[in-house]
């Protein structure tokens, strides 16, 4: 059974519908890859699947249960956790506060020593900047902290939109190196990545989203030798 399931989703705003019938299932312990241009609806369906925008019809399930109607926070009490575009920090705080912030879930509140041991493993850097405000640090750091925030929530599956927008290539290879380590631990990964040859190069498994509807799906690697993704997405 999939951790996470949408089966037949449309949704939207306002009166402007942006996914059209979407179904994709991410199983336990997978890193899966969601790619698409600019407005292609991946954020949306992000937002969707966290609860941040209602579904208009289908069904969203996490764990066999139907959450279609749950709110974002019963959702990440459950397991479900997004890391949104754009970090959404508390900047005034330091890296230590913003790590204590990310496990207000009741179930992560009894992980926090061994959650904290795993993102400094996985980020050293944050944890030498502990006590430094995370507005300080740069874009690279500030998207590290993110990601370790995620994580201090004790998430079954981590929803991460973005991850390498704006940052160095240098940057980029460390924080793909983190999520390779990330999966390791036996959560299950949905990356929403611009990057498709990396985040197809990371990926155990893609979907390649146009207009609102999957166009192409399967094993990584695969997806990456279609002739079409490569014309489009590759420039090869």
């Amino acid at each position: 059974m999939a951790i996470l399931e949408m089966r037949d989703v449309t949704s939207g705003y306002g009166e402007v519908q942006i996914l059209w019938g979407v179904t994709l299932a991410l199983q336990k312990g997978q890193m899966v890859s969601l790619v698409g241009a600019n407005g292609a609806g991946k954020t949306t369906l992000l937002r969707t699947i966290m609860g941040l925008n209602r579904p208009w019809s289908g069904q969203i399930l996490f764990e066999g249960e139907d959450v279609s109607r749950l709110s974002p926070h019963a959702k990440a009490a459950r397991g479900l956790v997004l890391v949104p575009e754009g970090r959404q920090l508390f900047t005034h705080m330091t890296v230590q506060e913003n790590l204590e912030m990310g496990a207000s879930p009741k179930r992560a509140r009894a992980d926090i020593q061994r959650n904290l041991e795993l993102v400094f493993e996985m980020f050293p850097r944050l944890k030498d900047r502990r006590n430094q405000k995370a507005g300080t640090m740069s874009g690279g750091e500030q998207q590290m902290l993110a990601v370790a925030r995620g994580i201090m929530a004790s998430p079954k599956v981590l929803m991460i939109d973005e991850l390498s927008l704006g940052l160095a290539p240098v940057l980029v290879l460390q924080l793909f190196e983190s999520l390779k380590k990330l999966r390791d631990t036996g959560i299950t990964v949905l990356l929403v990545e611009q990057n498709v040859k990396m985040a197809l190069a990371v990926t155990d498994y893609a979907y390649v989203l146009a207009e609102g509807r999957i166009e192409i799906e399967g094993p990584s690697k695969a997806v990456a030798n279609n002739p079409d993704v490569q014309k489009a997405y590759l420039g090869l």
